[in-house]
């Protein structure tokens, strides 16, 4: 889990919110990610060996104080042997939203550009990033449109670089499993149920995006639509997507969002034709409780089934001054060993530590990015279904529920090539 000899590279976190650094609305997030993710993972993978220089940039400087003091605070002064120095983009005293621009010209080909930003951004900046020859990881969704998805493994193509999305659930042990076990004995896709919610509270959080630009449905249904895509590979693909809603909650607080929304998903299984039916759903307005999210899934095969609640692990925490907790440390574990940061084995920052490790490989001319589009990795060009059933889903909403139609070339293709209104 340290270095093992190969060049280190020069990051680039684009973004400065919750998941990078935890820092929110001027204070740390009340979430269960108050020291950030992002920034954290890179800070101790420079201290194992496999980082060198860290870059960061947002769209207002004036904020970067208050991050700096923030992440001293809550990781300088937590964990041992932590190297902080990190160039800032804009300036203290700048406010610019094409801030990425100059960023990423101060980085060389084969470093690599971390993307955590409002979901209508990812396609400009990534492709700014790819330009230079940089690596890119871009939290999930990877971009809003099939359009934008396109052009961007296109790109990543042409330049030789490797371009992947953040969906850290792909590590997570009980997914992993569940994912493996479908394949290979519970047979074809029959039906699949999924939820995931965050607490009201995150409608203040995102309130800069929430409902002008993304929707709840592209920030969390977009995991077990992924977890769908990875686990049916080459066994069923999304053909119909049918988009239903709740609302009444957010639009009381200003902010003209769904507060819940529902995708209904048939796919056709490749081996017969038939179909099975997957509703993902999704919302931001649900009551504090246990969990800062919660997360389960039920999965039907044609042979078998299987349970996964990943917001409660058996681990509850009680402590004097807070909210009694269902703890995930296999996501995160910020709890400090002996003084040191101790999450390596941690899913979140696994997910980091392997595109980096793919990335150091392909630099040092051992791998290819196209060796990474096994499923060892989610690469831009093996999760173009994914974007297609989120951007059919806002289409069939806008459309008041009427289904789309995901379009492939031939009757067993398996990318996406377009979305279109169905017709009765």
């Amino acid at each position: 889990m340290t270095d093992d000899g190969g060049k280190k590279v020069d990051v680039l976190m684009v973004g400065t919110g919750e998941y990078t650094t935890g820092y929110v609305g001027g204070k740390g997030a009340d979430s269960d990610k108050g020291a950030g993710v992002v920034a954290l993972t890179m800070f101790d993978l420079r201290r194992r060996g496999k980082v060198d220089r860290c870059g960061m940039c947002g769209v207002n400087g004036k904020k970067f104080p208050g991050i700096r003091d923030h992440m001293q605070r809550c990781i300088g002064d937590v964990y041992g042997g932590m190297d902080l120095t990190c160039e800032t983009f804009p300036g203290d005293d700048a406010v610019d939203p094409r801030g990425y621009v100059e960023a990423s010209s101060k980085f060389k080909a084969g470093d690599v550009a971390i993307i955590f930003t409002p979901d209508d951004t990812h396609f400009d900046i990534a492709m700014e990033c790819v330009k230079h020859g940089m690596h890119v990881m871009v939290t999930k969704p990877i971009v809003q449109t099939l359009e934008h998805h396109l052009a961007l493994a296109k790109a990543a193509s042409e330049k030789g670089v490797l371009v992947g999305v953040e969906v850290h659930k792909r590590l997570d042990p009980f997914y992993a499993d569940a994912r493996d076990r479908a394949r290979s004995s519970l047979g074809n896709f029959s039906y699949m149920y999924s939820y995931m919610s965050q607490p009201k509270h995150q409608l203040d959080t995102f309130k800069a995006w929430a409902g002008k630009s993304s929707d709840i449905s592209y920030y969390l249904n977009s995991h077990h639509i992924d977890f769908s895509e990875w686990t049916l590979a080459g066994i069923a693909r999304p053909v119909r997507v049918t988009g239903t809603s709740s609302t009444g909650v957010a639009k009381g607080r200003g902010i003209d969002a769904e507060d819940s929304i529902t995708l209904t998903v048939q796919w056709e299984n490749s081996s017969d034709k038939s179909l099975g039916c997957a509703v993902y759903t999704s919302s931001w307005v649900a009551p504090k409780s246990d969990v800062h999210s919660q997360q389960r899934f039920f999965y039907m095969g044609t042979k078998g089934e299987i349970n996964v609640d990943q917001a409660h692990r058996g681990c509850t925490v009680a402590v004097d001054g807070a909210t009694f907790a269902s703890v995930n440390p296999l996501f995160m574990k910020y709890t400090p060993t002996n003084g040191m940061f101790s999450g390596q084995g941690s899913y979140g920052v696994r997910s980091f530590e392997n595109f980096i490790d793919a990335c150091r490989s392909i630099n040092d001319g051992k791998t290819a990015p196209g060796d990474y589009d096994d499923g060892s990795l989610a690469t831009v060009h093996t999760t173009l279904q994914g974007t297609a059933v989120l951007e059919a889903g806002r289409r069939s909403l806008d459309a008041g529920g009427r289904p789309m139609d995901i379009v492939y070339e031939g009757e067993d293709g398996v990318e996406p090539v377009g979305i279109q209104p169905h017709e009765f």
